[in-house]
């Protein structure tokens, strides 16, 4: 019998991510959702949903992960990133499913130089990093079966992503600006994708905290010359601070994980960030 694998979230970068390579996978049977099918804010219909459908893994990529937005949509942001995870891993205690839950590295405030472990202390600085935050505690109150996977700076050939917009903006602008004062490490979501599905298929029950990045750290600026370097791109760059970029949510200046912990007890084999920029740049080009 094939494990069954929910995936909310379904439409967003990191769930078309899992979706090109599900087809893969013939021992694993997937059912994305998205938020029309799955409204992760209202228990009884999570609940409801769990009861229909025989679940042995959910993995949440359903989160509102607009940072400068969340800023003032501040209770959408808290319905999904810590109500949604709530509900998410109560179905999943009821039903006995083991979750992957998706965080973010924006739950430390930036002020470390040196990359953060899974045991540092967590201090968000903006709605985003705090509401995902408060996710991972109402999991931790649930339940055991859970893996919480932070992550950086995630991009991808799908949905909105930073990679996107600069190839966009190198097509329409002469000059692009970038801040060259955040550092952290540019994620490809194709990366997160073969590793979640490695998770499930090894079956391990290692839970807990786990940080999965591709390796190496950059500056926005930094990623931005290489996406132009690898595209042959003729656009002038220029590096700028951050105050000269004002936005509604503040920004930790340091955001780097290590990811030593994933790599030995995962046995996950990490790319270095250019390497799969240039996977993904290729996997764009073709799509």
């Amino acid at each position: 019998m094939k494990t069954r694998v929910l995936v909310t979230g379904g439409s967003g970068q990191l769930g078309q991510s899992i979706q090109s390579i599900a087809l893969q996978q013939s021992s694993l049977e997937f059912l994305f959702c998205d938020k029309n099918m799955l409204d992760i804010t209202n228990s009884e219909h999570v609940l409801s949903f769990f009861k229909t459908n025989k679940i042995d893994w959910c993995i949440n990529c359903a989160a509102y992960t607009n940072v400068d937005k969340a800023e003032v949509n501040q209770d959408q942001a808290y319905q999904i990133n810590v109500l949604g995870a709530k509900n998410i891993a109560k179905a999943c205690q009821v039903y006995n499913v083991k979750l992957i839950h998706i965080s973010t590295d924006f739950v430390f405030d930036g002020q470390s130089n040196k990359p953060y472990t899974e045991t540092d202390i967590t201090n968000p600085i903006n709605t985003y990093g705090r509401t995902k935050l408060q996710g991972e505690a109402e999991i931790a109150s649930i339940f055991d079966n859970f893996f919480i996977i932070r992550t950086s700076w995630l991009y991808s050939e799908f949905g909105h992503n930073f990679m996107k917009t600069m190839l966009r903006l190198s097509s329409e602008k002469e000059l692009i600006r970038v801040v060259d004062d955040q550092i952290g490490t540019p994620t490809y979501a194709g990366d997160i994708a073969e590793a979640l599905i490695k998770l499930i298929l090894d079956d391990t029950s290692n839970y807990g905290i786990f940080h999965f990045a591709n390796h190496g750290e950059v500056s926005w600026f930094e990623f931005a010359k290489a996406i132009f370097e690898q595209t042959h791109s003729s656009v002038i760059l220029e590096p700028i601070f951050s105050r000269d970029y004002i936005t509604l949510a503040k920004r930790p200046a340091y955001s780097v994980l290590d990811t030593s912990k994933a790599s030995e007890e995962m046995d996950i084999a990490i790319p270095f960030w250019k390497d799969s920029l240039s996977k993904a740049i290729q996997n764009f080009e073709d799509s």
